[in-house]
């Protein structure tokens, strides 16, 4: 087996990396599309300089799922997914911090954004065999 035969081997398949890095691209696109919105509920959690770190996350967001689902630079790509899920999941989705009301729209966002979170680490890792 030659070594481009492994390197394909271990890619992940063009259906996983698509439906993954589409799912990743609309939530980016609708964060850029809105970021009136999403930077308002970032400084209503407390996140310092929203103004900037939304449209940042987004692009690192955008830009971690243009590179999965094109699997270039994968390790970088898949980096930048896990980072912005390990940043935002805890800060923006803290159940455990909010009213009743709240609690179970905030737990299941988490729910979502650990679950998204461990795919990208999933992909990280297949990346670093490459």
């Amino acid at each position: 087996m030659t070594a481009s035969d492994e390197s394909e081997r271990n890619t992940p398949s063009r259906l996983a990396r698509a439906l993954f890095a589409s799912g990743l691209a609309v939530l980016a696109i609708r964060n850029l599309t809105d970021l009136d919105g999403r930077i308002a509920y970032a400084e209503a959690k407390g996140v310092p300089e929203a103004d900037r770190l939304v449209p940042a996350a987004s692009g690192l967001l955008l830009g971690g799922s243009i590179g999965i689902g094109l699997w270039k630079l994968p390790k970088l790509a898949s980096a930048s997914v896990a980072a912005f899920f390990a940043g935002v999941t805890p800060t923006m989705h803290d159940f455990w911090a909010v009213d009743d009301d709240a609690r179970d729209e905030e737990l299941t966002s988490f729910l979502q954004n650990l679950t998204l979170f461990g795919a990208a680490l999933a992909f990280f890792k297949r990346a670093s065999n490459e």
